[in-house]
């Protein structure tokens, strides 16, 4: 009995499983398994970022552009900004208008520099290109020249002026393809609605009509029908016309029927407290932008500022009693979201400081004309605004569409 007892002992031992030691983790998997953990993940309806985290970026990336005349860093700056949009934009409507926002900015630089060679520039300049037929006005539009002297500066000043316009521009577009209309308009104050509800109708109303554009001239052109000339442009039109009208007619619809334009009922203390707030905030806010955007006002304008957004937060808290609506699932702001906007603060505070210290890097002679260069720290500070690609949720891949299965009887292999 001992015996067998013993033998059954080591027949267990021998068929149970050898315990696998625990691998020690190396330097490398350690990182692998951070860099997997900080991976941005698939934007869902849930984890979607905040569409004023976009704005807050755009509007940094602008703030920087505004503080620069430097080719080199608003080339930078309109690099970043399309990186960005080309990594994280969606298949949407309002998506398709960043391309929109590019060639108006093409067209403001071409405006600016065809200004610049018929009405002069006032920079004076001695490297000439071309004179050009002048044309005599009276002495009561003394200043005023249209024609005549060509030069390299008055040209390059106009380039730089042009470019910076430019920027900001596709800044604007930048945030216009990011951030979805109707969930920002879900997160704005309660005071704010009304007015909220016109813009994101005005923003939405553009790629709207781009897409019915393009899709009648597919149509049209399937059907063997000619798009261009100006019967071509009024039989496409025509029908975008009326279904921007149709959708009006629909959106007006649901508005009324949601309850759109109900208000509470306040005290008339209130009221005007709400205004003198919301004004004196306002006016606050428009000093100190214009303080920080002029040299002149570089000590007064970030007091103002702060100042003007307190008075205004406070009074669209207090004019936010009046609104009767509630938020179904409204957006969070989370981590991602600060990170987003960080990246956006941070570039438009570098450069403005970088700005104080020396601000001839950023702004490159014109007389005497000389190359401008590229200083090494405002471009460092302007990569800073390449997080979004690597922060925000990357946008859900478009579904595949499946290929025809080959006729019966077909091996599926082509006749030479």
């Amino acid at each position: 009995m001992e015996c067998d007892g013993k033998l059954g002992l080591r027949r267990a031992q021998a068929q149970a499983p050898t315990p696998t030691p625990t691998p020690t983790p190396t330097p490398g998997s350690v990182s692998r398994r951070v860099l997997r953990r900080l991976r941005a993940p698939r934007a869902t309806r849930a984890n979607a970022l905040h569409p004023g985290a976009w704005w807050v970026w755009a509007l940094g990336l602008g703030t920087a552009a505004s503080r620069t005349t430097n080719p080199l860093l608003l080339a930078l700056l309109v690099g970043v900004a399309g990186y960005v949009v080309a990594a994280r934009r969606t298949e949407a409507p309002w998506a398709r208008s960043y391309g929109a926002f590019v060639k108006l900015a093409l067209a403001v630089l071409a405006i600016r520099l065809a200004f610049a060679v018929l009405l002069g520039s006032p920079v004076p300049g001695t490297h000439l290109l071309v004179t050009l037929p002048e044309l005599p006005l009276p002495d009561w539009a003394q200043g005023i020249r249209v024609g005549g002297r060509v030069t390299a500066e008055g040209l390059v000043f106009a380039l730089y002026d042009g470019l910076k316009l430019a920027t900001l521009l596709i800044c604007v577009g930048a945030a216009n393809a990011l951030a979805n209309p109707s969930r920002l308009l879900k997160s704005l104050p309660g005071a704010l609605y009304e007015a909220g509800v016109a813009v994101v109708v005005a923003l939405t109303f553009a790629p709207n009509l781009i897409a019915d554009v393009q899709r009648l001239r597919a149509a049209r052109r399937l059907r063997g029908r000619s798009d261009n000339g100006l019967r071509g442009l009024l039989q496409v039109g025509l029908p975008v016309l009326e279904g921007a009208l149709e959708r009006s007619v629909a959106l007006a619809a649901a508005m009324d029927a949601r309850g759109y334009g109900r208000a509470a009922e306040v005290a008339p203390g209130v009221r005007r407290t709400t205004a003198a707030l919301t004004l004196g905030g306002l006016v606050g806010v428009c000093a100190g932008t214009y303080g920080l955007l002029t040299a002149e006002g570089g000590s007064y304008g970030l007091p103002v500022l702060l100042a003007g957004l307190a008075a205004a937060l406070g009074g669209l808290r207090l004019g936010g009693r009046r609104s009767l609506r509630t938020r179904y699932r409204p957006d969070a702001w989370g981590v991602r979201a600060w990170l987003v906007a960080a990246s956006g603060a941070a570039v438009a505070a570098l450069l403005i400081l970088y700005a104080s210290h020396d601000s001839a890097a950023l702004h490159p002679g014109v007389v005497p004309l000389t190359a401008p260069t590229l200083p090494l720290w405002p471009a460092a500070a302007i990569l800073l605004g390449l997080a979004p690609a690597f922060i925000a949720p990357a946008p859900a891949a478009p579904a595949a569409v499946p290929s025809p299965a080959p006729p019966p009887g077909s091996t599926g292999k082509e006749s030479s």
